[in-house]
Protein backbone atom coordinates (compact mmCIF):
# COMPACT_ATOMS: atom_id res chain seq x y z
CA UNK A 1 0.00 0.00 0.00
CA UNK A 2 1.54 3.36 -0.81
CA UNK A 3 1.93 6.26 1.48
CA UNK A 4 -0.47 9.36 -0.32
CA UNK A 5 0.20 12.62 0.72
CA UNK A 6 -0.13 16.43 0.21
CA UNK A 7 2.01 19.02 0.36
CA UNK A 8 2.41 22.37 1.58
CA UNK A 9 4.25 25.08 -0.58
CA UNK A 10 6.61 27.28 1.05
CA UNK A 11 5.37 29.78 -0.95
CA UNK A 12 1.81 30.08 1.05
CA UNK A 13 1.86 31.96 4.45
CA UNK A 14 2.15 29.90 7.89
CA UNK A 15 -0.83 31.10 9.18
CA UNK A 16 -2.59 28.70 6.40
CA UNK A 17 -1.01 25.71 7.24
CA UNK A 18 -3.27 24.76 10.41
CA UNK A 19 -7.02 24.46 8.05
CA UNK A 20 -4.58 21.88 6.30
CA UNK A 21 -3.13 20.41 8.55
CA UNK A 22 -6.93 19.48 10.04
CA UNK A 23 -8.61 18.67 6.79
CA UNK A 24 -5.37 16.10 6.19
CA UNK A 25 -6.59 14.51 9.72
CA UNK A 26 -10.12 14.84 9.20
CA UNK A 27 -10.39 13.65 5.81
CA UNK A 28 -7.84 10.40 6.78
CA UNK A 29 -4.88 11.77 4.68
CA UNK A 30 -1.50 9.28 5.32
CA UNK A 31 0.62 12.38 5.56
CA UNK A 32 1.68 16.09 5.22
CA UNK A 33 4.35 17.11 3.41
CA UNK A 34 6.37 20.62 4.50
CA UNK A 35 9.87 21.71 3.27
CA UNK A 36 12.27 24.47 3.75
CA UNK A 37 13.07 27.14 1.22
CA UNK A 38 15.34 30.01 1.81
CA UNK A 39 13.92 32.68 3.00
CA UNK A 40 10.36 30.86 3.47
CA UNK A 41 9.03 28.79 6.84
CA UNK A 42 11.08 27.03 9.12
CA UNK A 43 11.01 23.14 8.60
CA UNK A 44 11.17 22.17 12.11
CA UNK A 45 8.74 24.68 13.22
CA UNK A 46 5.99 23.86 10.97
CA UNK A 47 6.40 20.20 11.74
CA UNK A 48 6.27 20.82 15.32
CA UNK A 49 2.64 22.97 14.93
CA UNK A 50 1.84 20.22 12.24
CA UNK A 51 2.20 17.15 14.98
CA UNK A 52 0.95 19.35 17.93
CA UNK A 53 -2.36 19.69 15.88
CA UNK A 54 -3.13 16.14 14.84
CA UNK A 55 -3.27 12.79 16.12
CA UNK A 56 -2.25 10.15 13.77
CA UNK A 57 -0.89 12.09 10.69
CA UNK A 58 3.05 11.62 9.74
CA UNK A 59 4.66 14.36 8.50
CA UNK A 60 7.15 14.58 6.42
CA UNK A 61 10.04 17.64 6.32
CA UNK A 62 11.55 17.60 2.78
CA UNK A 63 14.30 18.88 2.82
CA UNK A 64 16.45 21.00 5.41
CA UNK A 65 19.30 22.22 3.38
CA UNK A 66 21.65 21.00 5.43
CA UNK A 67 24.79 24.21 5.18
CA UNK A 68 22.27 26.34 7.22
CA UNK A 69 22.39 23.55 10.36
CA UNK A 70 24.61 22.57 12.54
CA UNK A 71 24.56 18.74 12.53
CA UNK A 72 24.10 18.42 16.64
CA UNK A 73 21.18 21.20 16.22
CA UNK A 74 19.12 19.27 13.61
CA UNK A 75 19.52 15.88 15.16
CA UNK A 76 18.48 17.44 18.99
CA UNK A 77 15.05 18.99 17.55
CA UNK A 78 14.56 15.78 15.63
CA UNK A 79 14.87 13.53 18.28
CA UNK A 80 12.63 16.00 20.53
CA UNK A 81 9.69 15.78 18.12
CA UNK A 82 10.55 11.97 17.77
CA UNK A 83 9.71 11.53 21.13
CA UNK A 84 6.78 13.42 21.44
CA UNK A 85 5.31 12.18 18.37
CA UNK A 86 7.14 8.46 17.48
CA UNK A 87 6.37 6.89 14.83
CA UNK A 88 4.90 10.16 13.00
CA UNK A 89 8.10 12.07 11.60
CA UNK A 90 9.83 11.54 8.67
CA UNK A 91 12.70 14.29 7.88
CA UNK A 92 14.78 14.78 4.36
CA UNK A 93 17.69 16.72 4.27
CA UNK A 94 19.61 17.98 1.25
CA UNK A 95 22.47 20.23 0.27
CA UNK A 96 20.54 23.03 -0.48
CA UNK A 97 20.01 25.54 -3.74
CA UNK A 98 22.90 26.48 -4.07
CA UNK A 99 22.66 30.59 -4.96
CA UNK A 100 20.84 30.66 -1.68
CA UNK A 101 23.25 28.87 0.33
CA UNK A 102 25.84 31.62 -1.07
CA UNK A 103 23.46 33.90 -0.21
CA UNK A 104 23.23 33.59 3.11
CA UNK A 105 27.46 32.75 3.32
CA UNK A 106 26.97 29.01 3.85
CA UNK A 107 27.92 27.56 0.35
CA UNK A 108 30.00 24.59 0.33
CA UNK A 109 33.03 23.96 -1.53
CA UNK A 110 31.80 20.07 -1.82
CA UNK A 111 28.21 19.85 -1.33
CA UNK A 112 28.14 15.87 -1.94
CA UNK A 113 31.35 16.01 0.56
CA UNK A 114 28.77 18.29 3.60
CA UNK A 115 25.66 15.70 2.64
CA UNK A 116 27.80 12.84 3.17
CA UNK A 117 29.34 13.69 6.68
CA UNK A 118 26.28 15.62 7.91
CA UNK A 119 23.43 12.30 7.41
CA UNK A 120 25.96 10.07 8.12
CA UNK A 121 26.55 11.61 11.29
CA UNK A 122 22.68 12.28 11.61
CA UNK A 123 22.00 8.71 11.38
CA UNK A 124 24.28 7.77 13.85
CA UNK A 125 23.16 10.73 16.65
CA UNK A 126 19.64 9.31 16.34
CA UNK A 127 20.53 6.11 16.91
CA UNK A 128 21.88 6.55 20.42
CA UNK A 129 25.31 6.67 19.30
CA UNK A 130 28.61 8.63 20.35
CA UNK A 131 29.89 10.36 17.83
CA UNK A 132 33.20 11.67 17.48
CA UNK A 133 34.22 12.42 13.71
CA UNK A 134 36.87 15.16 11.89
CA UNK A 135 35.39 15.54 8.40
CA UNK A 136 35.71 18.38 6.15
CA UNK A 137 32.60 20.31 7.50
CA UNK A 138 31.27 17.90 9.63
CA UNK A 139 33.50 17.98 13.35
CA UNK A 140 32.06 16.39 16.44
CA UNK A 141 33.96 15.36 19.99
CA UNK A 142 32.02 12.70 21.50
CA UNK A 143 28.54 13.84 20.71
CA UNK A 144 25.55 11.84 21.79
CA UNK A 145 22.20 12.57 22.67
CA UNK A 146 20.48 12.88 26.01
CA UNK A 147 17.53 11.88 24.90
CA UNK A 148 17.75 9.94 21.50
CA UNK A 149 14.59 8.78 19.70
CA UNK A 150 13.03 5.47 20.95
CA UNK A 151 11.12 5.02 17.49
CA UNK A 152 14.22 6.37 15.37
CA UNK A 153 12.85 8.31 12.18
CA UNK A 154 13.77 7.41 8.57
CA UNK A 155 16.28 10.21 7.73
CA UNK A 156 15.88 10.71 3.81
CA UNK A 157 18.32 12.56 1.60
CA UNK A 158 17.05 15.22 -1.47
CA UNK A 159 18.74 13.91 -4.81
CA UNK A 160 18.06 15.12 -8.30
CA UNK A 161 21.60 13.94 -9.62
CA UNK A 162 22.95 9.95 -10.19
CA UNK A 163 25.87 10.15 -7.98
CA UNK A 164 23.55 12.16 -5.15
CA UNK A 165 20.78 9.21 -5.69
CA UNK A 166 23.93 6.82 -4.94
CA UNK A 167 24.31 8.55 -1.87
CA UNK A 168 20.92 8.53 -0.62
CA UNK A 169 21.21 5.04 -0.52
CA UNK A 170 24.57 5.01 0.96
CA UNK A 171 23.95 7.11 3.69
CA UNK A 172 20.47 7.72 4.01
CA UNK A 173 16.95 5.71 4.70
CA UNK A 174 15.62 6.38 1.59
CA UNK A 175 15.29 9.45 -0.92
CA UNK A 176 13.42 12.12 -1.40
CA UNK A 177 12.64 13.09 -5.40
CA UNK A 178 11.86 16.46 -7.12
CA UNK A 179 8.64 16.93 -9.00
CA UNK A 180 10.91 17.30 -11.86
CA UNK A 181 11.81 13.15 -12.13
CA UNK A 182 9.17 12.14 -14.64
CA UNK A 183 7.46 8.64 -14.63
CA UNK A 184 9.86 7.18 -17.47
CA UNK A 185 12.86 8.74 -15.14
CA UNK A 186 11.72 6.98 -12.01
CA UNK A 187 12.53 3.37 -12.22
CA UNK A 188 16.41 4.70 -13.20
CA UNK A 189 16.72 6.66 -10.28
CA UNK A 190 15.40 4.00 -7.80
CA UNK A 191 18.54 1.46 -9.49
CA UNK A 192 20.71 4.19 -8.66
CA UNK A 193 19.51 4.17 -5.21
CA UNK A 194 19.46 0.89 -4.49
CA UNK A 195 22.68 0.34 -5.89
CA UNK A 196 24.33 2.57 -3.31
CA UNK A 197 22.41 0.73 -0.70
CA UNK A 198 23.56 -2.75 -2.35
CA UNK A 199 26.97 -1.46 -0.77
CA UNK A 200 26.02 -1.03 2.90
CA UNK A 201 23.15 -2.15 4.04
CA UNK A 202 21.97 -4.08 1.48
CA UNK A 203 19.06 -5.58 3.28
CA UNK A 204 17.31 -2.87 4.69
CA UNK A 205 13.88 -1.12 3.65
CA UNK A 206 14.58 1.62 0.89
CA UNK A 207 12.08 4.63 0.92
CA UNK A 208 11.49 6.48 -2.25
CA UNK A 209 9.55 9.27 -1.83
CA UNK A 210 8.50 11.34 -4.94
CA UNK A 211 6.94 14.57 -5.05
CA UNK A 212 4.39 14.73 -7.90
CA UNK A 213 2.46 17.92 -8.75
CA UNK A 214 -1.20 18.10 -9.91
CA UNK A 215 -2.89 21.25 -12.17
CA UNK A 216 -6.15 22.32 -11.59
CA UNK A 217 -8.84 20.18 -10.93
CA UNK A 218 -9.04 15.90 -11.96
CA UNK A 219 -11.37 13.47 -11.16
CA UNK A 220 -10.37 10.98 -8.18
CA UNK A 221 -10.20 8.28 -10.33
CA UNK A 222 -7.53 10.54 -12.51
CA UNK A 223 -5.54 11.29 -9.53
CA UNK A 224 -5.32 7.56 -8.48
CA UNK A 225 -4.52 6.25 -11.33
CA UNK A 226 -1.66 8.87 -11.50
CA UNK A 227 -0.41 8.14 -8.63
CA UNK A 228 -0.71 3.97 -9.10
CA UNK A 229 1.85 4.67 -11.75
CA UNK A 230 4.31 5.99 -9.73
CA UNK A 231 4.02 3.59 -7.28
CA UNK A 232 4.33 0.43 -9.76
CA UNK A 233 7.68 2.21 -11.51
CA UNK A 234 9.01 2.39 -7.56
CA UNK A 235 7.65 4.91 -5.41
CA UNK A 236 6.98 3.97 -1.65
CA UNK A 237 5.07 7.33 -1.23
CA UNK A 238 3.39 10.11 -3.41
CA UNK A 239 3.42 13.45 -2.35
CA UNK A 240 0.63 15.90 -4.20
CA UNK A 241 1.32 19.63 -5.42
CA UNK A 242 -1.76 21.03 -6.38
CA UNK A 243 -0.97 23.92 -8.93
CA UNK A 244 -3.22 25.64 -11.76
CA UNK A 245 -5.28 28.85 -11.82
CA UNK A 246 -7.96 26.21 -11.43
CA UNK A 247 -6.60 24.57 -8.27
CA UNK A 248 -9.16 24.73 -5.62
CA UNK A 249 -8.17 25.60 -1.92
CA UNK A 250 -5.09 23.62 -0.44
CA UNK A 251 -7.08 22.55 2.62
CA UNK A 252 -10.32 21.88 -0.04
CA UNK A 253 -7.92 19.64 -2.19
CA UNK A 254 -6.10 18.01 0.75
CA UNK A 255 -9.96 16.91 2.12
CA UNK A 256 -10.38 15.24 -1.88
CA UNK A 257 -6.91 13.69 -1.74
CA UNK A 258 -7.41 12.10 1.45
CA UNK A 259 -11.51 11.27 1.51
CA UNK A 260 -11.86 10.44 -2.34
CA UNK A 261 -8.42 9.49 -3.82
CA UNK A 262 -6.66 7.35 -1.17
CA UNK A 263 -9.96 5.31 -0.69
CA UNK A 264 -8.98 4.14 -4.33
CA UNK A 265 -5.67 3.14 -3.85
CA UNK A 266 -6.46 -0.10 -1.19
Amino acid sequence: MVNLGVIFPPDLAPEQLRPVALAAERSGLAELWLWEDCFAESGIATAAAVLGWTERLRVGIGLLPVPLRNVALTAMELATLARLFPGRLVPGVGHGVLDWMDQVGARASSPMTLLCEYATALRQLLHGQTVSTSGRYVSLREVGLAWPPQQVPPVLVGAVGPRTLELAGAVGDGVILTGETTLDELPGAVRRVQAGRRDTSPDTTLEVVVFVTVADSPTAAEVAGRVSRFVEAGATTVALLSVGDDAPPLAEFTHFIGAEVQPLLG
